[in-house]
């Protein structure tokens, strides 16, 4: 039968009280902690939300600032504000500059939540809502700005190398929608949509030079430009019977290309068609200048250009006057009725003249179009542009049917094990030049999304575990259009850094608390993790504790639990007046770990550090089938004499930077009371203990201890000898030597046999003699096939009823039962000791190499596996 069923026929879904094993439950996880928070965002963001702000605003993720100006006031160069959907009722002052190569940008994240409305919301705004004056390298973008009546929605004075990008705003009554003035340099109006409102869309000033105005749809009016080396490419120009694109000023070193122009937003002539130039150039301005490849309908019965004074009633007659205009075009360009909305835009026709017909080299040729589209190839028209062919004219590039994405989300390489690259790439039908669509990433405990026009983007998950993101690709930047949804998920995982040991906690002795009194009946103890190789104590994820239970008054177990949650799992078993050790690997959550006390009685604890995982860990994890490399009762062996220590060369099992070995180390036939203690080779002997034993009794426990150059000391702290073995289990190191995984705390009772839970076996109730039984290790709630499959796990064994002695083995479904233990148990006892074992295809097999039956209990502390790169 599949063992997947006997999983399901397995679970049985009882709750139980306090036992000397801990609480009797079904398979299932501990209560889940809160979603913790991704990592903050890189210091180069700044968050805006009037939505979600809170007094104390400092601009990160979760203390975002209330309003744009409050970002401004503090903003540094190379620095973005995102400024997610909401009313901003405010005039924004940008008074900051940025560096060359480095600007201060802010950015409306849009995405079809909602738009980000900025300026004279319920009249609350006198004058200009963005004034940019006296700054350099500065960028706006993605703003639907509304206007006051009679005043400029954005002014761009004496400023230079500034960005106007894919903004949406109307004059009202005021002289443009978008005014550039004084001696500004190097202005780039982009990718717009501008209502000029029978006024000038956008003025440039005389005064001003080395403007470009690329890529926009100016609607309702057209391009005052007086200023020098103005270069215009790609906009999409309709007025109401005006000029449509009007540099007759002073204006010199004029490009004028690309461009779609109607001078009637009706479809009719219009009443006083000498109004109605579709380009107009000055006298002073044609010198130099360049007018070619754009597309004017003749539709209003006015000029198609005035140029130096003269009007041109068609394009024939202003070519053979001018030399001018070769590749223009006199033709209706299909432009669709306005699409309404606070990001308007005016849709493109498959069939227009304006489709594969542009200059791919005019100056100012953007690379994608208003919509961030890359240049795409109509297959139904023949590409009569320059370069590539298939530029089309005016502001938005003519799609194929629209497509689903593709979409990715995997580990990153780096000192960050928590950090990936997620991938939406949006995919056309037609030929294209190029990627481009717009990206929204919304990954698991990210408070915003993230919208871009790049196609893959590292981002860093706030905690191990199933982490997933959510990617929508818009093929209109957001505007109208559904846009396409992938998701995908992976875990991530944390590294190992070890720590000679350390004691952090004794009960007894007033170390780690600030009282000698032992832990009452169900009582606990928080025990702070303090930093380790450098990881602080806020970026640990797990520890790994030898935990001795020492002194207590009455049977029961020490558990864990996590802030605000329960006791799911048992670490330790111990019954009255025994002393008792055993290894833990358990969460982390703000820096401490809370041991509960769930007996009846009293218990003194102590605690050694052995190691953390966190984020930034220096060391991965390679799982190995166990194997004896320590047995001083075979051979010529002999016992490790009293107060006496051994070497344990392991350099010949494991890779040369190797920097922690896995073994699981058992103490039999010891004479007298002592401890073992195992520490790197060459370090002074640590007051931390990893096995307390009295005589002839056999007991072991998992250590997870440094080596130095593969090498281990053992000391038998006793005035008796004793017999030791060794088994290990797996090594820590570099992914160069083949410790590539990575660890999840995930803690839950996995198996029960007491409650028929979670063991697959053939029959109920305890395991017979010399029987084995397979488990599955606990992963989440789901994570589907795309994430990386768990190699191994860090499970506590608890023997519970024995009725002969024995131990018990873990190791990989699916192999030879091993000669290595994990578990030595007498009639009668119940003993646990935490195991790392391979995983084969999802499972773990117990054998119980006993005359007697036995029940027998899995805990989980958590599991590895391989990042996929």
């Amino acid at each position: 039968m599949d063992k997947r069923r006997w999983v399901g026929l397995a679970v049985v879904p009882l709750l139980g009280g306090a036992s000397l094993v801990g609480p009797v439950a079904p398979a299932v996880a501990a209560a889940p902690e809160p979603a913790a928070r991704a990592a903050t965002a890189p210091g180069n963001e700044l968050y805006v939300s009037s939505q979600g702000c809170t007094s104390g605003a400092d601009g990160s993720e979760w203390a975002p600032y209330c309003t744009i100006s409050a970002a401004a006031a503090v903003v540094q160069p190379g620095q973005t504000v995102l400024v997610q959907p909401g009313e901003y009722p405010e005039s924004v002052d940008l008074t900051r500059s940025g560096a060359e190569g480095a600007p201060i940008t802010f950015r409306a994240v849009n995405t079809l939540s909602g738009p980000i409305n900025v300026g004279n919301l319920g009249a609350t705004v006198v004058g200009s809502v963005f004034r940019i004056a006296n700054v350099h390298d500065v960028v706006v973008e993605g703003f639907h700005v509304v206007g006051t009546t009679g005043a400029t929605p954005v002014v761009v004075d004496t400023s230079t190398r500034v960005t106007i990008n894919d903004i949406a705003t109307r004059a009202s009554g005021a002289s443009a929608a978008v005014h550039v003035t004084g001696s500004s340099r190097a202005i780039t109006i982009s990718r717009s949509w501008l209502n000029g409102s029978g006024t000038p869309a956008i003025r440039i000033d005389a005064d001003v030079s080395g403007s470009k105005v690329v890529g926009n749809q100016l609607y309702m009016g057209g391009l005052l430009a007086a200023g020098a080396d103005t270069v215009v490419t790609n906009n999409t120009v309709i007025t109401n019977c005006v000029r449509g694109i009007d540099a007759t000023a002073t204006s010199t070193g004029l490009s004028i290309q690309n461009n779609i122009v109607r001078t009637s937003p009706f479809h009719g002539a219009c009443k006083t068609p000498q109004d109605a130039i579709a380009i107009a150039v000055g006298a002073s301005a044609a010198s130099g200048a360049v007018a070619d490849y754009n597309l004017i309908d003749p539709i209003s019965g006015g000029p198609s250009y005035h140029w130096a004074g003269t009007a041109y009633p068609d394009l024939a007659s202003f070519r053979a006057a001018t030399g001018q205009g070769g590749h223009d075009l006199a033709a209706d360009p299909l432009i669709g009725a306005s699409q309404s909305g606070p990001r308007a835009f005016l849709p493109a026709d498959p069939a227009s003249p304006a489709v594969d017909s542009a200059n791919a080299a005019a100056p100012g040729v953007p690379g994608t179009d208003m919509f961030g589209n890359p240049h795409s190839d109509n297959p139904a028209v023949a590409n009569t542009g320059t370069g590539n062919g298939f530029h089309d004219r005016g502001a938005i590039e003519v799609q194929g049917p629209l497509k689903d994405g593709q979409y990715d989300l995997r580990h990153k390489a780096g000192d960050d094990s928590f950090a990936v690259t997620a991938t939406g790439i949006p995919q056309y039908t037609w030929p294209v030049d190029g990627e481009g669509g717009t990206i929204a990433y919304q990954f698991d405990g990210a408070r915003y999304p993230r919208t871009t026009t790049a196609s893959t983007v590292a981002h860093s998950f706030g905690s191990a575990g199933r982490n997933c993101v959510s990617i929508s690709i818009s093929y209109d930047g957001f505007r109208r259009t559904d846009p396409k949804r992938g998701s995908r998920c992976t875990r991530v995982g944390a590294r190992y850094t070890p720590s000679a040991p350390t004691r952090v906690l004794d009960t007894r002795a007033a170390v780690g608390i600030a009282t000698t009194t032992p832990v009452p009946a169900n009582g606990e103890v928080v025990v702070a993790i303090p930093a380790v190789g450098g990881v602080s104590a806020a970026d640990i994820s797990a520890v790994v504790l030898n935990l001795t239970v020492t002194a207590p008054t009455a049977a029961g177990f020490i558990g864990t639990r996590p802030e605000g949650g329960v006791v799911t799992t048992s670490s330790v078993n111990f019954v009255a007046n025994e002393t008792v050790p055993n290894l833990v690997t358990t969460s982390v959550r703000g820096g401490v770990v809370r041991l509960v006390n769930r007996s009846g009685g009293t218990v003194h604890l102590i605690a050694d550090l052995q190691g953390v995982y966190s984020r930034h860990g220096s060391s991965g994890f390679m799982p190995l089938d166990p194997a004896r490399v320590l047995d001083t009762r075979t051979g010529a062996g002999t016992p490790l004499a009293a107060n006496g220590e051994r070497r344990l060369d392991l350099s010949g099992k494991l890779p040369a930077d190797a920097t922690a070995a896995v073994v699981n180390v058992t103490v039999t036939g010891p004479t007298t009371a002592g401890v073992l203690t195992v520490y790197p080779d060459g370090s002074p002997v640590p007051l931390a203990s990893n096995l307390n034993f009295v005589a002839r009794q056999t007991i072991p426990n998992l250590v997870t201890v440094p080596v130095v150059a593969g090498k281990v000391m053992i000391r038998n702290v006793s005035s008796g000898t004793t017999h030791v073995i060794v088994d290990l289990a797996g090594y820590y190191g570099s992914v160069a030597s083949g410790a590539n995984q990575t660890y999840v705390p995930s803690e839950a009772r996995i198996a029960d046999s007491r409650v028929n839970a979670g063991w697959i076996k053939v029959y109920d109730g305890p395991f017979n003699p010399f029987a084995k039984g397979s488990v599955a290790v606990f992963g989440e709630s789901w994570c589907g096939q795309e994430c990386p499959p768990v190699t191994a796990a860090a499970l506590n064994l608890t023997v519970t009823a024995p009725t002969a002695g024995g131990v018990l083995t873990a190791y990989p479904s699916g192999v030879a039962t091993p000669s290595a233990s994990n578990v030595n148990f007498v009639a009668g006892e119940t003993a646990s000791n935490l195991a790392v074992v391979r995983v084969g295809d999802g499972y773990v097999d117990a054998f119980n190499n006993s005359s007697g039956q036995t029940h027998v209990v899995v805990d989980q502390s958590g599991y590895f596996f391989a990042p996929v790169f």
